[in-house]
């Protein structure tokens, strides 16, 4: 007897709109509800309630409320992780939407609640074939990427263990809500985004009166001239082909205009796009502001660390996320970004143990223009919740490839 023709199954992209609806409620009722921090109890118990009932083995965290949810497919094979942030930021939401957080002074400004959306849609398409799929999928729910180091904690608690094999790719997206038309993507090949240290400085002189200096030993003018000097020292001694760029955005001393004060402190943010470039110019930094504090006869108090270190994306996670897009979206979906951002992202250190990358993916709503639409972290931002299957479809196709390749 011939046998029946089968239907074949429906495309990540096809069933990431027929989930579309639910995973917009997902992502209003987590934006009314923003967390901060490493402790986020209301995003936590929204994750395992839209997890419920999915083939996942999964896992809350000890020192914070993140989520680690492993599906183990069907057949052998590696494992890959899929990640998305949950945290909100300290701002009060001044956009006009009808799912407006409900709590003063925190908003999702960052996307990140569109982030969790995505990864619960990703975790549905992927159960939905784990028979098929040959391996393990790590889906890592992450609080604290805003200055918390969230993703630290995480791998500290095992996260990188979680599958019980090596992990082979680790893949995430951030929206935009001033990018190109929405549900554009785009990657690029080494440094997506910058390493961040924290430079502090105290200058310790000796007080006095503004009619005697000669009788104090001002720390003022010695302050202000390590962040001169510091400054010469970025564009003097790094190369323009390996940026390191360094911020003072806090100077203080002082209390009245004619009071010598005894100290001056200072505090800078440094960027650099390799961990070479960091590692380099922040013991030459520490070096020249202890070599002016002692020229003029003082002492300098310097706490100089790293924060995150640049967020390197591997060749092979790019061309797979560039390939993904191109395929269920169009090429005209893809572009490759020209630089990195100098801003910090957390994942880098996920990203420097496993060959992944994180995709740019555009929320901005179509009625705003890109030219005057409110960046990441402003009061205004809007995302358009039209990114979201596209974000989830291209998270499960890059998971399920990834695994298919061995």
């Amino acid at each position: 007897m011939p046998t029946e023709p089968t239907t074949p199954a429906p495309s990540f992209r096809e069933r990431a709109e027929a989930l579309a609806p639910g995973l917009t409620a997902l992502r209003h009722a987590l934006h009314r509800e923003p967390e901060i921090g490493l402790e986020l109890p209301l995003t936590q118990a929204k994750v395992l309630a839209a997890l419920d009932g999915l083939p996942l083995e999964i896992t809350t965290g000890k020192s914070l409320s993140s989520v680690v949810a492993v599906l183990h497919g069907g057949r052998p094979g590696p494992a890959v992780l899929l990640r998305g942030d949950m945290d909100a930021l300290p701002l009060q939401e001044l956009a006009d939407v009808p799912y407006r957080s409900r709590f003063d002074g925190v908003m999702h400004a960052c996307g990140h609640d569109q982030h969790v959306a995505m990864l619960v849609g990703a975790a549905r398409l992927l159960c939905e074939r784990g028979e098929e799929l040959p391996g393990s999928v790590v889906f890592m729910f992450q609080p604290g990427e805003e200055s918390y180091d969230g993703a630290r904690h995480m791998v500290e608690e095992g996260l990188l263990e979680a599958a019980g094999k090596p992990l082979v790719g680790a893949y995430s997206v951030h929206v935009s809500s001033n990018g190109p038309e929405c549900g554009t993507f785009h990657g690029r090949v080494g440094t997506q985004t910058a390493g961040n240290a924290e430079l502090k400085v105290v200058v310790r002189g000796k007080g006095g009166h503004g009619s005697t200096p000669h009788t104090a030993a001002d720390p003022v003018p010695v302050a202000a001239e390590m962040v001169l000097a510091l400054q010469n020292l970025v564009t003097r001694t790094t190369s323009v082909f390996d940026p390191v760029m360094l911020t003072v955005g806090l100077f203080q001393a002082g209390t009245k205009l004619n009071i010598i004060p005894g100290t001056a402190e200072f505090e800078a943010t440094v960027r650099a796009t390799s961990p070479a470039a960091m590692a380099d110019f922040l013991p030459r930094a520490v070096r020249l502001v202890e070599g002016i504090a002692e020229g003029w006869g003082m002492t300098a108090e310097i706490d100089a660390h790293e924060v995150y270190p640049a967020m390197i994306a591997a060749e092979e996670a790019v061309a797979l996320g560039r390939r993904v897009v191109g395929d269920l979206y169009g090429q005209a979906a893809w572009f490759t970004a020209e630089h990195p951002i100098m801003a910090s992202e957390d994942f880098s250190r996920v990203t420097a143990v496993v060959p992944g990358v994180q995709l740019g993916l555009s929320a901005r709503p179509a009625d705003v223009d890109e030219a005057t639409a409110p960046f990441n972290h402003s009061p205004y931002s809007v995302f358009d919740d039209a990114a979201l299957p596209r974000g989830a479809a291209v998270l499960a196709e890059m998971a399920a490839r990834r695994l298919a390749a061995g």
